[in-house]
């Protein structure tokens, strides 16, 4: 009897467990805000804050509430937008291998669970940008209608076009860091935007190439799966070249950052040119999508740093 009396309560004990260990918990929401995105777009979106303060003669301490309402709107608008990125995607996403473990594909999370969390948590980016200045949300609710929208619900199925669709809403968060401090966005604010905007087409067709076989299978039309990775490798090169000039817009920042946007690119370019020659397409490609995020961070980063001293 009294083993019997164990086992019942062993099962009992699993049971409980499975339940605990089946609940939604808060690293569930944070898995599906892509807080890796959130905190590289941070990056750029300081960038922005930062030298608008520098060039309209004010300083970030002065301007300290507005920074952290525009950070947070920011960080709140871009987790909003990947959440219901993960809403809309979640009947392809076990097809592929990099989100087959995301909450809402194996049921942690339910579509009206992620649903309501995209919704509140962008209304709440929303609000908090408008504290900093109603230019950046305007630009902010741009962003996010261009990523849920016309990238995710339309192009990103349709058109090998939803890379470039999807950099538009990539490279406003200079714009928003920027209108936060300064809503007239000096020409400076639309260079950030413009680096920002070529530089995710080769870094998300790297991407892409890595996961051909995944996005094939989802049925989404990347440039890879549609016409190979030869074109796709050519269209990586001009986008870097186009890149370097671009870089140059804002030249005026000194010779350090001209040194190493030029530098920098030019390494790009000449890895990209390397590949198409290469036996090897995914070791490259791995090493175009490394090379295209240290590029941004360093570039970004220094953008500041010059401005400091």
């Amino acid at each position: 009897m009294s083993k019997l009396n164990a086992m019942s309560s062993a099962e009992t004990v699993a049971n409980v467990r499975e339940v605990e260990d089946s609940a939604v918990t808060w690293r569930d929401y944070v898995t599906i805000s892509k807080t890796g995105i959130v905190m590289s777009n941070l990056i750029t979106t300081f960038a922005g804050l930062y030298l608008a303060t520098h060039y309209t003669g004010t300083t970030l301490v002065a301007n300290a509430w507005i920074a952290f309402m525009a950070l947070l709107g920011s960080a709140l608008i871009i987790a909003g937008a990947s959440a219901l990125n993960n809403f809309i995607d979640r009947d392809i996403d076990h097809l592929m291998e990099r989100t087959k473990e995301r909450p809402t594909v194996n049921g942690r999370l339910t579509g009206k669970q992620t649903l309501t969390y995209g919704l509140a948590v962008s209304i709440a980016g929303t609000a908090a940008l408008a504290v900093a200045s109603l230019m950046a949300a305007l630009i902010g609710v741009i962003g996010l209608i261009i990523y849920v929208v016309l990238y995710t619900m339309w192009t990103k199925r349709t058109t090998t076009l939803n890379t470039i669709v999807g950099s538009f809403s990539g490279a406003v968060p200079p714009l928003i860091g920027w209108a936060a401090i300064d809503p007239g966005l000096h020409p400076y604010a639309w260079s950030l935007f413009l680096i920002m905007f070529i530089w995710q087409p080769p870094h998300f067709l790297a991407l892409a190439m890595r996961r051909a076989d995944e996005y094939k299978a989802a049925g989404i039309p990347m440039l890879p799966v549609v016409a190979g990775f030869a074109l796709t490798k050519r269209q990586i090169i001009w986008y870097i070249a186009a890149l370097i000039p671009v870089s140059l817009l804002v030249a005026d920042f000194g010779f350090i950052y001209t040194a190493a946007a030029v530098i920098l690119g030019g390494g790009w370019l000449i890895y990209g040119i390397r590949g198409l020659k290469t036996k090897d397409d995914m070791k490259w490609a791995t090493g175009m999508f490394i090379y295209s995020l240290n590029y941004l961070t360093i570039m970004f980063v220094l953008m500041v740093l010059v401005h400091m001293f």
